[in-house]
């Protein structure tokens, strides 16, 4: 059993194999986590977590083009065969497609004048879930890893950040440790496998047995492997307490109700948002649901438009159902890519990775909807006002989520490093 545990497989940066998360732990146990924005920061996290603060992150990876989505520009050479709609805000349009966006547009923020350098995936998608550019020596946490470090509830027995849809690899927990490491769920419409109790396997039962790996695990401690066996033992304590929750079934999405799960749309992308929003309610602090194939070098605009087909109804439920059990005030909602796409189409019908000038689109979390920050020139090659840079963006969500960005974590190697070292809140998100 100690010999399983000990071989519970994570990645260099810090996130938890579901697969061995749950089997080598859960089921090898059973067989043996300014005025303004200032004051907002000084408050706790133990208020914060009374107060029941979440984030979800839409992850739209590979790069979603601007032009198919929020920043249309119709009529022009850049702009495409992509026609603009009208919104539920008087002088907002975004791109066909949309239309369920567009009936929420009151409770959304769109931010058109995104700005960056990092144009090569892997490094802008670091970026865009941790602030920061990667470092050969230091492995920075992500998003979801801090605010469930900052703000989850310690004795949580769901885990702090769930991770859904990600068959790529997912930014982890970096220096802070795998107690805040995202829990991967692959399919959503299904429960996490390996979360139930061998047969036979009372709870009463299933507790001596981990009383017993504690005792076997002590002499591996006293010769010199105590850091290690903590470590293990928080991670297999996790995984016990989750299978004995009585919170699990949260992960059960076929507990909605047909016309719920239709409004979300039935689609993978869909149903994760759905889920989402049912881990938030019980308790989770942070989630990710990640939809991929906005890499469009080719055939962008049918791609994009089989791709809004799926964002759309999901996006527009997550921020409405939100709000209707009241929790979208405390819940902030991101949309967001690693870059956006080339204003110029290329010979492919396609458009090209393109950083300098892209579009976020944010809900909840006291973000003051039915505006649009930022403008982009006619031919959408340049911010024309308003830039926003990547430090400024996150500065917004930990501010929305009230955390300080300036808080200091020790890293692995000795070093403090704050949560964002730069940047600073787009106050206009806020009212």
């Amino acid at each position: 059993m100690l010999q399983s545990l000990m071989h519970i497989r994570t990645s260099s940066d810090g996130v938890i194999s579901r697969r061995s998360f749950l089997r080598n732990v859960a089921v090898g146990a059973a067989g043996a986590g300014l005025l303004g924005w200032k004051d907002a920061m000084a408050l706790h996290a133990d208020e914060l977590r009374q107060r029941g603060m979440a984030c979800i992150l839409l992850f739209m990876r590979g790069g979603p083009s601007q032009l198919e989505t929020f920043d249309p520009k119709p009529g022009t050479d850049h702009g495409g065969p992509t026609k603009a709609i009208s919104t539920a805000v008087s002088g907002i349009q975004i791109a066909e497609g949309w239309t369920h966006v567009a009936d929420t547009m009151k409770d959304i923020t769109l931010i058109r004048s995104m700005t960056n350098r990092e144009g090569e995936h892997v490094r802008a998608t670091y970026q865009l879930h941790t602030g920061y550019i990667p470092s050969g020596t230091v492995k920075y946490p992500s998003i979801g890893s801090i605010v469930a470090s900052e703000i989850g509830t310690p004795d949580s027995d769901l885990p702090h950040f769930v991770s859904i849809g990600n068959k790529l690899a997912t930014i982890g927990s970096g220096f802070l440790g795998m107690s805040v490491a995202p829990f991967v769920v692959g399919n959503p419409e299904q429960m996490p496998t390996n979360v139930e109790l061998p047969k036979g396997i009372s709870n009463q039962r299933f507790g001596r047995r981990l009383d017993l790996l504690k005792d076997l695990e002590q002499d591996f401690a006293d010769s010199g492997g105590k850091t290690r066996v903590e470590e293990h033992q928080g991670l297999y304590g996790s995984a016990s307490q989750m299978v004995l929750s009585p919170r699990l079934k949260a992960f059960d999405v076929s507990q909605e109700k047909s016309e719920i799960r239709d409004r979300y749309g039935r689609t993978p992308f869909g149903q994760g948002c759905l889920l989402a929003r049912r881990l938030v309610e019980s308790g989770v602090t942070f989630v990710e649901v990640e939809l991929n194939g906005w890499d469009t070098h080719q055939d962008n605009f049918e791609r994009v438009k089989k791709l809004s087909e799926s964002a759309d109804p999901a996006f527009a439920a997550l921020v409405t159902d939100l709000k209707e059990r009241g929790m979208l005030e405390k819940t902030l909602v991101i949309w967001m890519g690693e870059f956006g796409r080339t204003p110029k189409i290329n010979p492919r019908t396609g458009r090209d990775h393109f950083p300098q000038a892209f579009n976020v689109a944010l809900a909840g979390g006291g973000i003051k909807g039915g505006q649009v920050i930022g403008i982009t020139s006619p031919d959408a090659m340049s911010v024309k006002e308003r830039p926003i840079s990547v430090p400024d963006l996150f500065c917004s969500f930990y501010q929305a989520v009230k955390i300080n960005p300036r808080k200091e974590n020790m890293s692995t190697l000795g070093r403090p490093i704050k949560i964002i070292d730069s940047g600073k809140p787009v106050q206009e998100l806020f009212a």
